[in-house]
């Protein structure tokens, strides 16, 4: 019976199985650290596969470069021994919700996620550290020391002595930014759908590298465009005040997005409150649209000339089919268009051509519009025809570039939410909602890995509430601890996830509050996970150590302080099953049995594996089962196990834990 991982993913192995797929000559064979034989890549012969002429060396090239980068590269590959266990007393509807919390540095966090997550979040926004020269939470491996970094740079010789007049010692916040966040940028790619997107906001400090880093390893042909915020005014400033950040948006695959016809609109400000006035008209006045007309241009009157509702007053007549502007440039964008003859429809004389030729590529097409009511003509053939757009009918507006949105604002609207001031330049929800309104679907996963005060999950329930939606939160925080110092140590917080998730409970209580009318149910729970050792236990011991041992002490590899619970999640991890599916727990022949959406995986980890239990399972056909290992009397009831699924379920995946 075959045994679970318990670790995560190799992606390097996974890695070089792609390449041995595409460029079988380049496989090569190497020792593991077991002195065990391992597949391997000749790097020679990859870099002559990729070449058109004769490779004898390494080749100058253009690429992003930093001190540690080859550490970073392979931090990312590297698996670990480690689980995501299940904190069911500290979660809210554990049982029915679909939202994710994970507790942990979110490096770990994204390698035990490659497999349950691969390819299906649609949207992953960060807000990562932005390097302002203090201390990074994210201690990793390959963070520097400034003699380490000097060093590695070629600043100074194998003895400290400089070899530069000037050392930019400095350098080395930026070299331990990139290691920080370039594996897990690496990493995080896996996770997005083929239209997914990610998005990264960032400030001047790290914005070039950003760029370069999401360049890197999301494809530079994957740029959608930058977002820039208008923060704040700094009066305080000697030159000028920056007070802007940028969100960095890359999609997935943008070749898929156009392959799908993918175009991103968003509905024009205050559209759902100008419908509901509309349809109020119509019940008040029936088919008088002279009246309704005359109302409407009323409405939008009143509105100042700096509200963004006012433009929709420029749908200023009305029809049975709503509002509609009938002056719309019909002429082909930049010039060069096609110059087919349209006759009018009542002279039938020939109508005047634009200068820049017809919108429409062929007559075909404009007589196509016509019959769909898009093109109005003018009195007689001497003026140009126009076209007809029904604001109701609209596919809304392709999102600015630009955008105003004062950190005070976020500050403040939080503040009230939580009591105090518990954290710093949270950022605010009602940004993070219209970015994902605008990228994702109603049934869609979005990530968040620097999840910091939980705006994403605010956002994403709101939105939920707002619109009859289904969106996921994914969330992920590593457990800082607070200053003992600060306002969150005086509310009673000892680490950032903890105001996390009292944000998330907060929010969703408001937000039912605010949006009782809808009837929409919002789910403003989440199961938290936390990033754990193995659940394994270490069984290796010297000569020595083995003869003080009991037989009792080799039964089970398994710690003892882990739970049924926590092993099932480590079988969905190793399943490549979702983290949030519904999981019931039965109990045959007195036996404690998990059913995780209804034969996706059946479990049982107790320590008297039955024949009969085995069969009763088997008999329900699961796609995947899942016995511990030891508790199988002998190997011979295990290989029973084995040869009753065959007999009763033989597509069912057996393994052991």
């Amino acid at each position: 019976m075959e045994k679970l991982r318990m670790t995560s993913p190799d992606l390097t192995d996974a890695n070089i199985n792609k390449l041995a797929e595409l460029f079988p000559t380049i496989v090569t064979e190497t020792l593991d650290a077991d002195g065990n034989p391992k597949q391997a890549i000749d790097f020679d012969l990859l870099r002559q596969e990729l070449s058109d002429h004769l490779v004898e060396g390494p080749q100058e090239r253009y690429q992003l470069d930093w001190p540690g980068k080859r550490a970073a590269a392979f931090a990312a590959n590297a698996s670990i021994a480690k689980t995501l266990r299940p904190v069911r007393e500290e979660s809210i509807d554990f049982d029915t919700t679909k939202n994710l919390f994970i507790e942990g540095d979110n490096l770990d966090a994204l390698k035990l996620l490659q497999e349950s997550y691969l390819g299906k979040i649609k949207l992953i926004y960060i807000d990562p550290p932005y390097n302002t020269g203090s201390d990074f939470v994210y201690e990793d491996d390959f963070a520097e020391t400034s003699e380490e970094y000097l060093s590695r740079s070629g600043q100074t010789d194998i003895e400290g002595v400089k070899l530069v007049a000037n050392p930019e010692s400095n350098g080395r916040f930026h070299s331990d930014w990139l290691s920080m966040i370039y594996p897990r940028l690496k990493l995080a790619r896996n996770l997005l759908a083929e239209d997914g997107f990610i998005i990264a906001s960032i400030d001047d400090a790290e914005f070039a590298n950003m760029r370069k880093v999401l360049d890197a390893t999301m494809g530079a042909t994957n740029q959608i465009g930058v977002l820039v915020f208008d923060r704040n005014r700094k009066n305080d400033a000697k030159y000028l005040s920056v007070g802007h950040e940028y969100m960095l948006v890359y999609a997935r695959n943008k070749t898929t997005l156009d392959a799908l016809g993918t175009r991103l609109r968003e509905p024009q400000a205050g559209l759902a409150e100008a419908q509901e006035y509309f349809r109020s008209l119509v019940r008040k006045f029936g088919n008088d649209w002279e009246a309704i007309q005359s109302a409407w241009r009323a409405y939008f009157a009143k509105f100042k000339s700096s509200d963004e509702r006012r433009k929709l007053g420029r749908f200023n007549k009305v029809d049975p089919r709503g509002p509609f502007r009938d002056d719309r440039d019909i002429s082909w964008p930049g010039g060069g268009g096609p110059r087919y003859e349209v006759l009018h429809p009542t002279t039938g004389t020939p109508c005047k051509i634009p200068s820049r030729g017809w919108v429409y590529p062929t007559k075909e097409r404009f007589d196509q519009a016509v019959a769909a009511g898009q093109v109005v003509f003018g009195p007689d053939a001497t003026t140009i025809p126009q076209k007809i757009s029904y604001l109701f009918e609209s596919d809304g507006l392709v999102m600015d570039s630009v955008h105003y949105s004062y950190a005070q604002t976020a500050a403040v609207d939080f503040q009230e939410l939580m009591g105090d001031r518990v954290f710093d330049n949270p950022k605010y929800w009602k940004d993070l909602r219209r970015l994902i309104e605008y990228f994702t679907n109603p049934d869609d996963i979005v990530m968040d890995f620097f999840a910091g005060s939980a705006s994403t999950a605010h956002a994403v329930m709101d939105l939920n509430a707002a619109t009859g939606s289904n969106r996921k939160f994914l969330l992920v925080q590593v457990g800082e601890a607070v200053d003992g110092k600060s306002v969150a140590s005086r509310s009673g917080y000892s680490k950032i996830p903890e105001i996390s998730r009292e944000r998330i409970r907060r929010a969703a209580e408001s937000i039912a509050r605010n949006h009782e009318e809808s009837g929409f149910p919002c789910d403003g729970g989440y199961r938290l996970m936390r990033v754990d050792t193995t659940n394994m236990a270490d069984v290796s011991r010297s000569p020595d150590e083995t003869d003080q041992l009991t037989i009792s002490q080799f039964e089970g590899s398994v710690k003892a302080d882990r739970s049924g619970e926590d092993l099932l999640f480590q079988a969905l991890l190793d399943g490549g099953l979702e983290l949030t599916l519904p999981i019931s727990v039965e109990h045959i022949d007195e036996h404690e049995v998990f059913n995780v959406e209804d034969g996706a995986l059946i479990a049982c980890f107790d320590s008297d594996i039955t024949p009969d239990l085995v069969r009763a399972i088997a008999k329900r056909e699961p796609l995947r089962a899942v016995f511990r290992d030891s508790g199988f009397e002998s190997d011979a009831a295990r290989i029973n196990a084995e040869q009753i699924f065959r007999e009763l379920s033989p597509a069912t995946d057996v393994k052991a834990i």
